[in-house]
């Protein structure tokens, strides 16, 4: 993860004041965390600009109007490539007993967005009981539980050697290296190199790195670059297959994302 750019503080708290807490941030580029945890679940929502959350298991990525589901004591790094404002909500965990343990990219309904907008305006020792505050937090509370998960993510191996490919690949997402020379170089047979990616990642090769362009580009375009060179620069040799397979995974071209 980087080491350079703009080291971000992790507030100083050691409990929540309320069973929902709200922070509100104007990320610079390059801006990033430590690798930390705490005792609640994080939910952080990009407003503008792209987060990347990175955990031991893999990468989550969230576009504009996506947020990133961070659970209790996860340890967790949080990127932005470009400028960013973001939204996070820390969670008690007793308030949410349906909160899976994994994380998770979610998208951010026109009702949450709502909720979560109003609720950023509350003080953080909001009124408790029967007050129109705890209510607004409860139907937040609600909104959150049923938001839709998308495959915003980038699962990443635990075998050392398919990690390192797979670093390599991140690291170079324009590579054109095919699954039988990555296979020599690990000095193994193509089909076990297949069989391995797909019980380390729960993906195809195939499919892990298309997965891994698709989501490289979002940084390229997010920069402002145009979508054909965000197409060659993570991969791809027709612009028009890129467009095509943007959108099956981001449900929009990049032009209609908007980043």
């Amino acid at each position: 993860m980087p080491t350079t750019g703009h080291p971000r503080a992790i507030p100083a708290l050691d409990h929540l004041p309320r069973p929902l807490y709200a922070r509100a941030e104007r990320l610079g580029a390059g801006s990033w965390t430590t690798r930390h945890q705490h005792d609640w679940v994080q939910f952080s929502y990009a407003i503008s600009g792209v987060l990347g959350v990175y955990t031991r298991d893999g990468s989550y990525f969230a576009p504009p109007q996506w947020g990133v589901w961070i659970p209790a004591q996860a340890e967790h790094e949080v990127v932005t490539s470009m400028q960013a404002e973001m939204r996070s909500l820390y969670i008690r965990r007793d308030a949410c007993p349906w909160a899976t343990e994994e994380c998770r990219v979610l998208e951010v309904t026109p009702l949450a967005r709502e909720l979560i907008k109003q609720f950023c305006l509350l003080p953080p020792q909001y009124p408790e009981h029967d007050s129109a505050e705890s209510r607004l937090v409860a139907v937040l509370l609600d909104q959150l539980r049923t938001l839709p998960a998308v495959g915003f993510s980038l699962p990443l191996p635990r075998h050392p050697g398919l990690l390192a490919l797979c670093n390599r690949l991140i690291a170079t997402p324009e590579r054109s290296q095919t699954l039988q020379q990555w296979a020599l170089e690990l000095g193994c047979s193509e089909k076990t190199l297949m069989r391995l990616f797909q019980r380390e990642t729960g993906l195809s090769f195939r499919n892990w790195r298309q997965r891994m362009r698709l989501l490289s580009s979002l940084a390229m375009l997010e920069a402002g670059e145009s979508v054909t060179d965000a197409a060659l620069g993570c991969g791809y040799d027709s612009t028009s297959a890129y467009i095509a397979a943007f959108k099956q995974l981001f449900g929009a071209t990049p032009g209609e994302l908007k980043l």
